[in-house]
């Protein structure tokens, strides 16, 4: 449980963003990513099965590093906890859930879009943050307007970036790693087309310095 989310970065450079919606897909789609070489897998809790899947995959896949997405509360942060999960993302920040992460040890990649929200997380120790929902809050020029007052903040921008914006996002200073729904398609995952999934996941490799 001792990781520090920054950690996450020398990993790959995108973090895939997954929605299960059947607890069957669960390990093979892990696998199907480990397979192709991304290890860290933020599973959303967006729905009813999701904290049995990120169960499932830490059970059965040990080489993956599995992450709760979409904690909104001190709850969610607890049942991700117990699932199993790693480490935590969350779609903006409280100083309540930033804390109860901290003390209970879950390391927590928090969300922000604006500078009061960055301010807000580092003044809880917070630098290394998920810029959300990147393309709508401002992509790039942002990100770039960032760097200036926070230097010593890094992020991971999510939110509406493709295989093609990604080496972009990528080849800012600021920006370790970007999250990714693109790894996961709706469609390979309801077939079970995991050998789609793992050349997916394959590809990501080359956009750091494409």
């Amino acid at each position: 449980m001792n990781l520090n989310t920054l950690d996450l970065a020398v990993h790959g450079p995108v973090i895939p963003v997954i929605v299960i919606q059947r607890l069957d897909d669960a390990v093979p789609l892990a696998q199907a990513l480990v397979d192709g070489g991304v290890r860290v897998l933020e599973v959303t809790l967006r729905t009813p099965v999701a904290l049995r899947a990120m169960e499932a995959i830490a059970r059965a896949v040990p080489e993956a590093i599995v992450g709760a997405g979409t904690i909104r509360s001190v709850a969610d942060a607890q049942a991700a906890r117990d699932a199993g999960c790693r480490f935590g993302v969350s779609p903006g920040y409280t100083s309540e859930v930033g804390h109860y992460c901290r003390n209970v040890t879950l390391p927590l990649l928090p969300g922000v879009a604006t500078a009061s929200e960055v301010m807000q997380a580092n003044a809880d120790g917070y630098h290394f943050l998920k810029f959300f929902p990147a393309t709508a809050a401002g992509g790039i020029p942002l990100l770039k307007a960032l760097h200036g007052p926070f230097p010593d903040v890094a992020f991971c921008p999510t939110g509406g970036i493709t295989p093609e914006t990604a080496p972009q996002f990528l080849a800012l200073p600021n920006v370790k790693v970007c999250g990714g729904s693109w790894l996961t398609p709706a469609d390979a995952v309801q077939s079970g087309d995991w050998a789609r999934i793992t050349a997916l996941a394959r590809q990501t490799h080359a956009l750091r310095g494409a």
